[in-house]
């Protein structure tokens, strides 16, 4: 049900036009009506169900797309007045981003201002959740994709409510407001501030990458971590410490629930008369609940708490925790509260991995979830044996299941993730979290330094490990972007491996093996373009991209290059060594010896029309034009672009390509020049963010 539920949700973010939730509402209204009569039929039943459950994820999803509706920026405005209240704001390595409120919108010419807009500030300079500000700006629509099948920025704030990003300009002032903030924007300032001041005692105490991992585990705030530690963090599987998530919730309810529990059975009376172990699961859920809160309450721990809090009410109820109906449930009431979850890589690898690791240890290894009961398994665990192998297992099994969703969104893997989480998860489950749960009850006693700097000790091993585990030859793998089809076929084949019970079940993976081969023989495109020709890729006789920049859009090559597997940075010199550039525009080869030429000018457009295979230009190009011509007019709107030659014919994809029309997706042509700058006047606090720093943030 819950697999049928999420497909509705998925075939709903391929509609071409949005959706009436109307009609997508009745139509899972007789879906149902048809499951319900149906009901005594052995055959029909279950699948008139799961087409009711499949309608239903669409329209909850339509539903919840028209009552969340709000207006979002069509094209960059320059120079406006934003005035309103600070919703969120979140510490960066480089800049600080808000979110605020909108008030009061002036200026720009638009239309129909932005409800909530993100913006990036300096360092340092972001105010208090709470405060009444003022502030001038530079705004843009919400990022498209940066390559035709990227993920999509914009549709991801959307369903936060936020609808432009940009940057301050100037300063930022602090005013009274015209009346007090809600009930709402009190909670959220009450527990910024908290949060603060939570991660000003852990970095009075431990100091350095282990002070900052602390703060991220305990408080969510993982902006002082620095770029080394992180990268090592990413490239050994270790990353899902850093982001607040299943796994943390899990420890930090297991961690209470057992000592509850434990505790409340050294009273006899206590131990042999009343139901302890409930006592402590309603203790386990106030604290997951307050570890949510704590932690800033992002999409990926909500969704965690939903899976732990459905665990520990089924402790309540007698049931047994972990199994493939509480995680059908867990899944459906995630889809419930947020069916946008579906297309986020956090929740396919959480739900992934979840699902593996039950369906192994109910089916694949019963010893370990019965617990051995021979003389030579009671030695073995005796010495930890039983354990570590425990461990090795869920560690094999949750990294193959979330390897599809690693390649597809982030393109690459971790071959060493095993050994680095076997070496350092340990640590964390048993030292790292207890001694910061321990710290946080003694905090407001005054002792909780001590403890933070053991929950630091613990933090140092796990870094060590991950920079080792990053020294090892071969330990990043890169995976060259495949479609999202092979990704769902992959997914129908970790379905049928972990749901299925007879032998079918390895007809699933077969699935994923194919899927596999597939991937890697997915073609490559021969040229990129980002949205309005900013930046411009080119494959060479060589095999590899060259990449030129007309603008300053650094983060399009970035995400090019990742996803053709390339290592190289995008700073990087030699990767514009394929184009021969003068005054007047540029020329690449590509693979077969085809010419492609960047025209900046009238004259080297007249001449590149006849000796060019393709001709890229932010001007118009002539009609009599031989080449095939990528100009003004067929940037305009649909974003990245990425062309083909396939048999001598050349086949263009676009990422918004046109007659899309979403409640996300801008239909209007940005004509805002993307080199243009606003000036403010030198004021106290300047917020303005460098340039560069811009760059990485959007």
């Amino acid at each position: 049900m819950p697999v049928a539920f999420g497909f509705g949700v998925a075939v709903y973010f391929t509609a071409e036009h949005e959706p009436a939730w109307a009609a997508a509402a009745v139509t899972a209204t007789g879906a149902a009506t048809l499951a319900y009569c149906a009901r005594r039929r052995p055959l029909a039943f279950p699948l008139l169900a799961l087409a009711a459950a499949a309608c239903a994820g669409f329209a909850i999803v339509a539903l919840k797309t028209e009552l969340i509706a709000h207006p979002v920026l069509e094209r960059s405005a320059y120079g406006v007045k934003v005035t309103g209240f600070v919703e969120a704001r979140e510490e960066r390595a480089r800049t600080d981003r808000i979110v605020v409120r909108v008030s009061k919108f002036e200026g720009g010419r638009v239309a129909q201002p932005p409800q909530r807009v993100r913006v990036s500030v300096r360092r340092g300079t972001a105010p208090l959740v709470g405060s009444f500000i003022s502030f001038s700006a530079r705004l843009n629509p919400p990022l498209k994709p940066l390559r035709p099948g990227g993920y999509d920025f914009a549709r991801d704030l959307y369903f936060q409510r936020i609808g432009a990003v940009g940057f301050v300009t100037g300063s930022i002032a602090t005013q009274p407001p015209p009346a007090p903030p809600d009930v709402r924007l009190r909670y959220a300032s009450f527990i910024d501030g908290v949060r603060e001041a939570i991660d000003k005692r852990i970095r009075a105490a431990a100091s350095g990458d282990a002070g900052a991992i602390a703060s991220a585990l305990i408080t969510g705030k993982r902006d002082a971590i620095s770029d080394p530690v992180n990268n090592a963090m990413y490239v050994s599987s270790l990353a899902h410490v850093l982001s607040i998530s299943g796994y943390h919730m899990a420890v930090v309810a297991g961690v209470v629930f057992f000592i509850v529990r434990a505790g409340l059975a050294l009273v006899p009376g206590l131990a042999s008369r009343r139901p302890i172990k409930k006592w402590g699961a309603v203790v386990a859920l106030m604290a997951a609940a307050c570890y949510l809160a704590l932690s800033g309450a992002e999409v990926a721990t909500q969704r965690a708490f939903i899976m732990t809090a459905i665990v520990l009410v089924g402790v309540m109820a007698d049931r047994a925790a972990l199994t493939l109906r509480t995680l059908a449930v867990a899944a459906i009431a995630v889809l419930l509260v947020a069916p946008e979850a579906v297309v986020h890589p956090s929740f396919q690898m959480s739900f992934a991995a979840t699902l593996a690791l039950v369906a192994a240890y109910e089916r694949g290894m019963p010893w370990v979830a019965a617990g051995g009961n021979t003389t030579l398994s009671a030695r073995v665990a005796l010495w930890g044996g039983r354990e570590v192998v425990a461990l090795l297992f869920a560690s094999l099994v949750a990294g193959a299941a979330t390897t599809p969703y690693a390649a597809f969104h982030f393109h690459r893997i971790a071959p060493y993730g095993v050994l680095a989480n076997l070496l350092a998860m340990p640590i964390v489950s048993a030292w790292v979290m207890p001694a910061g749960l321990a710290a946080l009850v003694l905090m407001p006693f005054g002792f909780d330094a001590p403890l933070w700097r053991l929950m630091a000790a613990g933090i140092d091993w796990m870094v060590a490990v991950a920079l080792w585990v990053t020294s090892l030859p071969g330990a990043l793998g890169r995976v060259p972007a495949f479609g999202v089809g092979l990704l769902l076929l992959a997914t129908a084949g970790l379905i049928l491996v972990c749901l299925l019970r007879s032998r079918l079940r390895w007809l699933g993976a077969a699935l994923v093996v194919v899927a596999s081969a597939l991937a890697a023989v997915t073609p490559r495109p021969d040229i990129l373009l980002s949205d309005g020709a900013a930046a411009v890729a080119v494959r060479g006789p060589d095999g590899s991209l060259s990449a030129i920049k007309l603008g300053s859009d650094a983060f399009a090559i970035r995400e090019w290059l990742a996803a053709d597997g390339d290592a190289r940075a995008p700073n990087d010199p030699k990767l514009g060594s394929g184009f021969a550039c003068d005054d007047t525009g540029c020329v690449a080869e590509l693979t077969g010896g085809a010419i492609v030429a960047v025209a900046r000018s009238a004259q080297a457009l007249a001449e590149d029309c006849g000796r060019a295979a393709v001709v890229i230009t932010a001007r118009s190009a002539p009609p009599d034009c031989a080449s095939r011509v990528i100009d003004r007019d067929a940037v305009r709107g649909q974003g990245a672009m990425a062309l083909y030659r396939e048999d001598g014919q050349w086949r263009i994809e676009a990422a918004r390509p046109r007659g899309i029309s979403r409640q996300w997706a801008s239909t209007t042509a940005d004509g805002g020049d993307a080199s243009r700058r606003v000036a403010s006047p030198p004021r106290v606090r300047d917020a303005t963010p460098r340039e560069e720093d811009i760059e990485l943030d959007d």
